[in-house]
């Protein structure tokens, strides 16, 4: 596990053990997992999403507490994830990191409660899954616009985006600020540290 420039988001870069049959890695391992963030991941729903070439999804996030913590790893294809800092008085507010996510290198993508989180398919029938710390809830489930210019989110040139009417439609980042939809830095830290008490 290696943190990334966001506080609470990490890769996991596994060894690949190729051989003549195939490959053969690890894509979880729930003790580094807690060892990076200091409380682990509680299984709550495991996602697959299946997805055309230039299929973009998000930006979304749900309240914090309980929010949605999510492992996140391309099983085919290729896709460029995003974390996206919405913590509001975050050191790092507003700014995002990329990292590809494919079926070669084997890499996968840890957010922690409280960031916002956004892909974008490269190739056609890209295949991702990922592990929710908690089961999805409409009502707690919100979206920023992905081309919000005050995020400027570098996204993949050369290539349509497709969205989905919902993600069309979410509101800039300043304006969910403005309705208070935004989690702050400190009830996101707070949340994570009742995690790592409760674990001890």
């Amino acid at each position: 596990m290696r943190p990334l420039s966001i506080e609470g988001a990490w890769i996991h870069e596994p060894k690949v053990f190729p051989d003549h049959r195939g490959s053969f890695h690890e894509w979880f391992r729930a003790e580094d997992l807690r060892e990076a963030d200091g409380h682990g991941l509680a299984l709550a729903q495991a996602n697959c999403s299946v997805s055309r070439r230039g299929t973009l999804r998000g930006i979304h996030y749900a309240d914090v507490p309980p929010s949605q913590a999510k492992y996140v790893k391309c099983v085919r294809g290729a896709v460029i994830d995003f974390v996206i800092d919405i913590r509001t008085g975050s050191p790092t507010y507003r700014s995002w990191e990329a990292v590809r996510l494919d079926d070669t290198t084997h890499h996968a993508v840890y957010l922690s409660e409280g960031l916002g989180h956004a892909f974008f398919a490269l190739s056609d029938d890209a295949v991702v899954v990922y592990l929710c710390s908690a089961g999805y809830a409409p009502e707690r489930e919100h979206g920023i616009d992905p081309f919000d210019p005050d995020l400027a989110i570098e996204w993949p040139e050369g290539i349509e985006p497709l969205l989905s009417p919902k993600d069309v439609e979410a509101p800039s980042l300043a304006e969910a600020e403005r309705r208070g939809l935004l989690p702050s830095y400190e009830e996101a830290a707070a949340f994570r540290a009742s995690l790592r008490t409760a674990g001890e």
